[in-house]
């Protein structure tokens, strides 16, 4: 297995047994079992290079046909092993995401989630068990559309609940339950 299919082998293991094991995201597992996640890695290590990977992703996304003709996925996942390995640089990178999603006039049409090794709440301190729910093995960028977003809330409508009902999750889980899931990331990603 070379480095991009462990990177992805690890985020589907972390998909499988974090967010739709623990019923993190509810609208998760209907994507995830109909094929419709496209798990990409970028190589870069510099913010030009993710950003160059983002806007590729994007017009990827959002030029797919819809209508009338199914789709080959719904949703991408931008998986960032070698780059912003630091919470703070990659909390930082969001806002130029942010910018390059309004550059693009993609606003209202794509949103970006994201997650991270070692992401943090404000509020929170770092070995918190509620910041997990935003854990994952690599600095990763969400694409989702905003129509997909829609119907699923539409589906699910108290979707406003699921922070919460995440948090008692995770507390109730604990450290140490959240290591016996074995999600973290098996590539090497040091220099």
């Amino acid at each position: 297995m070379n480095n991009a299919e462990t990177a992805i082998a690890d985020t589907q293991r972390w998909l499988e047994r974090a967010v739709i094991g623990l019923n993190l995201c509810p609208f998760a597992k209907a994507v995830h079992v109909k094929g419709l996640i496209h798990y990409t890695v970028s190589e870069a290590i510099t913010t030009e290079e993710l950003l160059i990977d983002l806007k590729k992703e994007l017009n990827s996304l959002v030029n797919m046909v819809i209508a009338g003709v199914s789709i080959a996925y719904d949703t991408t996942l931008l998986i960032v092993p070698y780059y912003l390995q630091d919470f703070l640089d990659f909390n930082d990178f969001l806002g130029k995401a942010d910018k390059l999603l309004a550059k693009m006039k993609l606003e209202g049409t794509i949103q970006l989630a994201n997650f991270h090794p070692d992401y943090q709440f404000a509020g929170t301190e770092p070995d918190d068990i509620t910041n997990f729910t935003n854990r994952a093995p690599y600095p990763t960028l969400h694409l989702l559309r905003e129509s997909s977003i829609d119907q699923a809330v539409e589906a699910f409508p108290e979707a406003e609940a699921i922070f919460e009902v995440n948090m008692e999750t995770m507390e109730r889980l604990g450290l140490k339950g959240w290591d016996a899931l074995q999600v973290g990331a098996t590539l090497n990603t040091t220099p």
